[in-house]
């Protein structure tokens, strides 16, 4: 044996001998761990001892292991909870008829009970409740270290039925309470319209179970209008099913592409999602649009096309709530509701907490602001507050209705209600502008698409890289 071999046993017993020490102190450190969560167990069950045998007052050995477990897992992070069995029996119950809801998305930021955004259309969209609203009080209770499912329990209730919630934000000198009628959730989950004759707009106000295919319908409504350019407004959309926004997506590619991925502890939550060829994708040049309530799936589809250079993103910065959660049955009928990893966009980059930053930021503008712009004098606030209350046929003097179909005046002909009604979505396309700057903006960008084109072909330069950013206020 030469003495390079030598040297090379002697390394490689080297290496081996410091492998087993390696292992050999990961193990040790591991029994350490072991022992003292143990040492831990038997204080627990020492104090639980205690205070069966010495408070003040008969406790239940159950509501306090209950508490205990919940405090457990409230040291983690904010979307992961215990659920009893009765609370995760009502989860897995769809909403009957016999419980309503308020149409809100909450999250716990910061050890703040915060609404994420309010559903359209929904009893708390109604009220004026807005994205990154604190909800300090349910009732007369404080919200101060309640559990997120612990507070989804007292806002939900019987159809019909009040709460009243107490507000506090950012533009309110002091908190403020709103009374919300319980009703069901039904939401339309896609809605479409036309602007400029060939821009399409599509609103995603939630990813249900068939946002997909009512978005195929829209989108082939749009087309048999002519639109060379789309608009997809995702914001206020608390997110939903994961597979939705898969499936959202995919509409927009033509190629298999990675969409999202999900890395966790363990192999089993390492997953993948890309497009497919099933459904041809549609390829007009496309904005998308943020804001702050936009979260979980509209960020993944939001995050994708960007990272993917499908679609411009325009508007203010996502929520930033990219975790997944696991529902894990117990022995005794309850369920953990447990985060198990985080999403990540093509690109790698992490959505949990940071969000998708658009390309074009554009702040909203309140409508206050573009009430002044246009000389409206602001009305007092107490008025403000009335209206949300009264309608048409509260006001003195009201006008009657009338039986007719909406839009047609008897006493015209067939043709001209069409051009009335016609000229009507026009007024209505001009009055959704003036109230929403970002929509405005996006609309004013793809008008100007093909002039654009022409003077970067012409010119042969190439547009920013992706990671630049443009404000716009």
């Amino acid at each position: 044996m030469n003495l390079f071999s030598h040297i090379k046993t002697a390394i490689c017993s080297a290496v081996f001998i410091c492998s087993l020490f390696s292992a050999a102190n990961l193990f040790a450190e591991e029994e350490k761990s072991k022992q003292d969560a143990y040492n831990k167990l038997k204080v627990f069950s020492e104090v639980l001892s205690l205070i069966e045998s010495n408070y003040v007052e008969p406790i239940e050995s159950n509501s306090m292991i209950e508490g205990a477990i919940s405090g457990m897992v409230k040291s983690l992070d904010p979307h992961t909870s215990y659920m009893p069995p009765v609370s995760y029996k009502e989860m897995q119950v769809e909403t009957t008829g016999k419980f309503g809801g308020l149409g809100i998305e909450i999250s716990v930021r910061d050890g703040v009970l915060t609404v994420v955004s309010p559903i359209e259309d929904t009893p708390a969209f109604k009220v004026g409740i807005e994205p990154g609203d604190k909800i300090i009080k349910i009732e007369d209770e404080s919200t101060l270290d309640m559990t997120l499912q612990d507070a989804v329990s007292r806002l939900r209730g019987e159809t019909g039925s009040p709460v009243t919630i107490t507000i506090f934000r950012k533009t309110f000198k002091a908190p403020k309470e709103f009374t919300i009628v319980r009703d069901i959730i039904k939401v339309r989950s896609v809605v479409s319209k036309l602007y400029q004759d060939d821009i399409g707009y599509v609103k995603i106000r939630s990813f249900s179970k068939n946002t997909s295919s009512d978005l195929d319908k829209a989108l082939e409504e749009l087309r048999g209008k002519g639109i060379t350019k789309l608009i997809l407004d995702v914001r206020n959309n608390p997110g939903g099913l994961l597979n939705q926004a898969v499936e959202v997506t995919d509409r927009f590619l033509n190629k298999e592409k990675l969409i999202v991925y999900t890395k966790g502890r363990s192999d089993e939550q390492n997953m993948r999602f890309t497009s497919h060829d099933k459904v041809a994708g549609v390829s007009y040049p496309m904005i998308i649009l943020v804001n702050g309530g936009s979260a979980s799936a509209s960020e993944i589809v939001a995050g994708a096309l960007q990272d993917l250079g499908r679609a411009i993103i325009l508007g203010t910065q996502t929520f930033g709530k990219g975790s997944v959660q696991t529902i894990i049955p117990l022995s005794d009928g309850s369920a953990l509701r447990l985060t198990t990893a985080r999403y990540y966009t093509p690109s790698g980059r992490v959505i949990q907490e940071n969000g998708i930053e658009p390309d074009i930021i554009v702040e909203m503008k309140p409508r206050t602001n573009l009430d002044k712009k246009n000389g409206k004098k602001e009305e007092p606030e107490e008025k403000t507050r009335l209206r949300r209350f009264l309608r048409e046929k509260d006001l003195k003097k009201h006008l009657k209705g009338k039986s007719s179909i909406e839009g047609m005046d008897e006493g015209k002909t067939k043709e001209e209600n069409a051009k009335a009604i016609e000229e009507s979505k026009v007024k209505e396309m001009h009055e959704d502008l003036k109230k929403d700057n970002q929509l405005q903006q996006a609309v004013s960008l793809l008008s100007g698409w093909e002039v654009m084109k022409k003077m970067f072909k012409n010119l042969k330069i190439q547009a920013p890289d992706s990671d630049s950013r443009i404000s716009m206020k």
